[in-house]
């Protein structure tokens, strides 16, 4: 089966720089390379093709494959994270920041949006606004393990994506029910994305009429006295 922009299928890869793993669907991949992290959902992902949920470089090597296919795809700079700008690395007073400064602190600043702490010179803080892998030509081994055709499937897959979280999700009759996780309104992640995943819940996925957000509390045992 070919596959198309707008399909929606479930997709390993791992990614790596001069041979240096930087990202990868593959936990025992992700071990060995020393960047697991005990958080992280692995396993394949649910991807729709052509709507960068991969970087653009492999998301173009997916159309016309067939399902199954494996691959490897070397991505320039222009179609991954861009090349580095000067222009983007920036200084600002010490007193700017809330708490103290230190090389590698990710911190975000008025509308320049996330950057990261590389170098404290005197009272000077500097900045880098560019993506950590700006600049750098990028390997991707893949498997296009399936095509994901059922659209509950699909949107649990936009959800994970996203979230960064497994969901409990029903649907009836294009009704979208999604069970949210305790706590998950002070989750920094969910309140940046959530808009976006009802957007391409309507957008990408045919037959979804209403997407229900659910949240339930439990009333909290008495400690016995």
């Amino acid at each position: 089966m070919v596959i198309h922009e707008g399909d929606f299928i479930r997709l390993s890869y791992t990614g790596s720089i001069n041979g240096a793993v930087f990202d990868t669907t593959n936990e025992e991949e992700a071990k060995k390379a020393g960047i697991h992290s005990p958080n992280a959902i692995y396993g394949p992902v649910t991807v729709c093709v052509g709507q960068k949920h991969v970087i653009v470089g492999l998301d173009e090597e997916l159309v016309g494959k067939e399902a199954g296919a494996e691959g490897e795809v070397v991505v320039a700079p222009e179609k991954a994270f861009g090349e580095r700008d000067p222009k983007r690395i920036q200084s600002y007073p010490k007193n700017k920041f809330s708490e103290k400064p230190v090389r590698g602190m990710p911190v975000k600043i008025d509308d320049q949006g996330e950057g990261t702490v590389v170098d404290l010179i005197g009272n000077r803080v500097i900045v880098d606004f560019n993506p950590q892998l700006a600049g750098q030509t990028l390997t991707y081994s893949y498997k296009i393990e399936e095509k994901v055709p059922a659209p509950l499937d699909q949107l649990k897959g936009i959800v994970r994506l996203y979230s960064g979280k497994e969901m409990e999700i029903s649907m009836d009759d294009g009704r979208a029910t999604v069970t949210l996780p305790a706590g998950i309104n002070y989750d920094r992640r969910w309140l940046l994305w959530r808009g976006r995943i009802l957007h391409e819940g309507f957008e990408l996925i045919k037959g979804i009429s209403e997407i229900v957000l659910v949240e339930s509390f439990k009333r909290p045992e008495k400690k016995e006295e």
